[in-house]
């Protein structure tokens, strides 16, 4: 088993299998050693685990593990394109965005369960650049969507 599954269990977590594109878009492109994961929202068994407006529906602590779980679904989606967890050089950045209620400005907060996240799975190599956004509204009514881009090695190690 490689360290990122072992880590990963010792965690508690299985990923899912890589969830399926509400729209007309790929969940993965890989150029060069970068993969761009397409924005994935808090979809478990197939539907949007969380909805609504952070500060007012949803809560900072519910739109926290919201964003954990996008990240886990982005896992699953680098597991399908790459084989293999430990070919992961760098998570290079994360881009967050948070349905927010007017006057709600925790964004960072809520995007820190993503980044947190990869920081337990890969160390410093998940360390990453980022934005916290807040918008107005997200697909299918999600809390929290989040894209990123990861350099990978090949399965050679490069």
């Amino acid at each position: 088993m490689s360290q990122i599954a072992e880590r990963l269990k010792q965690m508690g977590v299985t990923l899912p299998a890589p969830p399926q594109p509400v729209a007309a878009y790929v969940p993965c492109v890989r150029h060069g050693d970068l993969l761009y994961i397409s924005g994935q929202l808090p979809m478990e068994q197939g539907k949007v685990a969380l909805t609504g407006k952070v500060g007012t529906e949803v809560t900072l602590e519910q739109a926290y593990a919201a964003a954990r779980l996008c990240t886990i679904n982005a896992l699953s989606i680098v597991q399908a394109a790459i084989g293999d967890l430990d070919l992961v050089k760098q998570v290079v950045r994360v881009g967050g965005f948070v349905n927010s209620a007017d006057g709600f400005t925790d964004q960072p907060k809520v995007i820190n369960g993503a980044s947190e996240f990869l920081g337990e799975v890969f160390g410093e190599k998940g360390r990453h650049a980022r934005a916290a956004v807040g918008v107005n509204e997200l697909p299918l009514n999600a809390a929290v969507e989040v894209e990123f881009v990861i350099a990978v090695a090949d399965a050679a190690g490069a």
